[in-house]
């Protein structure tokens, strides 16, 4: 059985606990990742440390070792666009758990204050599981990228 912890504005991690987060996830989110200053400030953002709106971070542990982490961060929109934004979702690719993966779905949208929006890349395994746990596409996700100045 695994045990989870929940990261949020009045529990934060240590500085070796959110680095072993942010190791865990560029490890194990493969392809659909991103460098670790951005999930660095993913993880801020959940936890308030600035003037974000706040969100949570949910860890799960198996053998006192993250086996899976979710990084939600809250949007302060609602009704034209979900309350929160599930960033990331990662479980050990080593133990690629169904389990895991289904606990900590469903522990994250009990914790989340509101809809839940969720972007996954057409080919990501996750894309399953989110659908078969109610999220929907409702809409297609386009985005114009600023050119940077030179």
């Amino acid at each position: 059985m695994i045990k989870t912890k929940l990261y949020n504005v009045m529990v934060k991690p240590d500085i070796l606990e959110r680095t072993k987060i942010v190791n865990f996830l560029s490890a194990n989110m493969g392809e659909y990742g991103d460098p670790k200053p951005i999930i660095r400030g993913a993880i801020s953002h959940a936890l308030k440390e600035q003037s974000f709106l706040g969100g949570f971070v949910l860890t799960a542990y198996n053998d006192n070792k993250i086996s899976g982490v979710v990084v939600v961060n809250q949007t302060g929109m609602q009704k034209y666009y979900p309350e929160n934004l599930l960033v990331y979702f990662a479980v050990d690719k080593k133990n690629n758990g169904e389990d895991i993966k289904k606990e900590l779905l469903e522990q994250t949208i009990a914790m989340a204050k509101g809809d839940i929006a969720v972007h996954v890349e057409p080919d990501n395994p996750l894309l399953i599981l989110f659908k078969e746990a109610g999220f929907t596409n409702k809409y297609l996700d386009l985005r114009f990228s600023m050119p940077k100045k030179k």
